[in-house]
């Protein structure tokens, strides 16, 4: 029996998900050189980036920010904790809580990091400009698909 080829709509390369996938992974790559000198793996980056905006964060706040369950979230503070970029602290009032809190090592490594995004943008060979709407485009994106279905 001849096989039928397979219909366009279903090859890897037309799949939304797959350019995703593929893009967020080479991104996520070009960071990885950025981040060594400062000590930090990519997930750690962003939870520093968090807490540089705002420190004194729940894990269970920072887990909300970042998209993660405190499953994840729990091994990556212990080891920048064990790096002495961060502090965790269980709440007086609900030790149920634990305040994840920069260190003075951790609030420096801002400034060594603050070249990222445009080292970033070059790696890329992309101007900032395009770099925050494709940024704001995937942002609309995900708003959108987050959204309750609505009702008709």
């Amino acid at each position: 029996m001849k096989r039928q080829p397979t219909p366009d709509h279903l090859l890897l390369d037309q799949q939304l998900c797959f350019a995703l996938y593929a893009a967020s992974r080479s991104v996520t790559g070009l960071y990885r050189p950025l981040l060594e000198p400062l000590g930090l793996t990519y997930p750690q980056y962003l939870v520093m980036l968090v807490l540089w905006e705002q420190d004194g964060l729940t894990v269970r706040e920072l887990g909300q920010r970042l998209q993660l369950d405190s499953g994840t979230l729990t091994p990556l503070l212990k080891r920048l904790q064990t790096a002495g970029l961060v502090s965790r602290q269980r709440r007086k009032e609900d030790e149920r809580e634990v305040d994840i809190r920069l260190t003075d090592a951790g609030l420096a490594l801002r400034d060594k990091a603050s070249g990222i995004p445009e080292c970033l943008a070059q790696c890329m060979q992309l101007s900032l400009d395009q770099m925050q709407t494709l940024r704001d485009e995937l942002k609309r994106l995900t708003r959108q698909i987050q959204l309750p279905p609505s009702e008709d």
